[in-house]
């Protein structure tokens, strides 16, 4: 997705309320994000991210969204403003699009779906073994 707000792509998402499970944060943002009522698939990826000047660390968890339909694909609506897009692009456009830092974890997301497992990172990485 395209946000108005930054130059790079992004993931639907964002951050967990008080008293609100990761699970419902991500139904209650691609609700909001894209118009779209669907319960979020298993975990791919938890990550963990080391503070930044403009943000404290975190730990991001990863949703398989699943597979779209064309009818749920036309339902998609940006109903709070701060998309200016979507698209659906291949593995190796990806980079292109989003930071660094989001290119390894989507990487890491789609290597997770084939392995039928999942990443644990470190700031997008696969953490030390």
């Amino acid at each position: 997705m395209n946000p108005v707000y930054k130059e790079t792509w992004d993931l639907p998402g964002g951050a967990v309320e008080a008293e609100e499970s990761p699970h419902a944060a991500c139904r209650r943002e691609v609700a909001e994000e894209l118009g779209l009522d669907r319960p979020p698939g298993p975990v791919l990826a938890v990550d963990w991210v080391p503070s930044r000047p403009e943000r404290p660390e975190g730990l991001i968890v990863v949703y398989d969204g699943g597979v779209l339909s064309e009818a749920e694909t036309a339902e998609i609506v940006f109903g709070d403003g701060e998309l200016a897009g979507f698209a659906f692009v291949a593995r190796d456009e990806v980079a292109s699009l989003v930071t660094p830092l989001l290119a390894r974890r989507v990487a890491s997301c789609l290597d997770a779906v084939v392995a039928g497992t999942v990443a644990a990172l470190e700031n997008g990485s696969p953490g030390a073994r």
